[in-house]
């Protein structure tokens, strides 16, 4: 099966726009097609389609420009963390090792259950179901944070993750994270609503939520990326480096844009978004 310039172009737009955004990419990479239907239909379900190698490229593409637009946190957290092996801790070397913590279970279940997990990547109504979830997710997490009106969200966003996050609480949210694993659960989204349980502000729960996204999105694009250059997909080099840039571009434009979304706003409109998406979907592929 070939993928066209038009369609990996298509793909990455969705994979740049939804990577980021608490509404599940991976759900979106099944559901989209499938509502598409026609040729896109078979993408996700026929064993020969090369859909999800072109989308371990899109989402290398998204982990460089999340990378970018973090790119001064990131120097600084790596630079801490290497310090505190020579015993010179700060705010920021314990940020990088809580961000280690909450990795290490998502990426040990993701290698454990990959195989199951890609057997139902092929379900649209199991996505569906899961992006109802999602929303769901959104609207508990953003209700309980009422609880927490009195920490102030003026204060610096790693004080706020030390004194708020144990480093049990950042292997629990690692849990939580894995489950991103289903496609159609969003693994900002969780990571964020798991923030907010915890009394995180906005800023801070999204500022941890972004830090944790991109070893899990960097280390599964890596892990599998030797697939891109395999002789039988050499003849898809183009359309992938199309689409690759359109999800550079659009990661890069969404990251940016919930940056500043999260400084006053909050998640009702993502959950809401999940909550129609999802049901639509239940009903058309049920």
């Amino acid at each position: 099966m070939d993928i066209s310039y038009a369609q990996t172009i298509l793909t990455g737009f969705i994979q740049g726009i939804t990577e980021l955004f608490p509404v599940s990419s991976l759900g979106h990479a099944v559901l989209v097609p499938a509502w598409i239907g026609g040729s896109w239909s078979t993408f996700t379900t026929d064993s020969q389609s090369p859909y999800l190698t072109v989308t371990i490229a899109l989402h290398f593409a998204s982990a460089l420009a999340l990378f970018w637009v973090f790119r001064t946190r990131w120097i600084g957290l790596i630079g801490a963390g290497a310090q505190s092996l020579r015993c010179r801790h700060s705010a920021e070397s314990t940020v990088f090792w809580r961000i280690v913590l909450a990795t290490i279970p998502v990426g040990a279940l993701g290698l454990i259950f990959e195989k199951s997990l890609r057997e139902l990547f092929s379900k649209p109504l199991a996505s569906a179901s899961f992006l109802t979830i999602n929303g769901l997710i959104l609207i508990v997490a953003e209700r309980n944070s009422r609880r927490f009106t009195t920490l102030e969200s003026t204060d610096a966003e790693d004080h706020q993750i030390i004194e708020r996050l144990s480093p049990g609480v950042a292997l629990s949210i690692g849990f939580g994270q894995s489950l991103a694993l289903f496609a159609g659960i969003s693994r900002f989204g969780v990571s964020m609503s798991a923030g907010l349980f915890r009394g995180l502000s906005h800023h801070a729960a999204s500022d941890f939520a972004f830090m944790l996204s991109l070893p899990v999105i960097l280390g599964a694009s890596l892990l599998k990326l030797p697939e891109l250059f395999t002789p039988e997909n050499s003849h898809l080099a183009g359309p992938i480096l199309a689409g690759s840039v359109v999800s550079f571009i659009f990661t890069y434009a969404s990251v940016t844009f919930l940056v500043r979304w999260f400084k006053t706003r909050t998640l009702y409109p993502f959950a809401i978004y999940c909550l129609i998406f999802g049901a639509a979907s239940l009903i058309r592929f049920a």
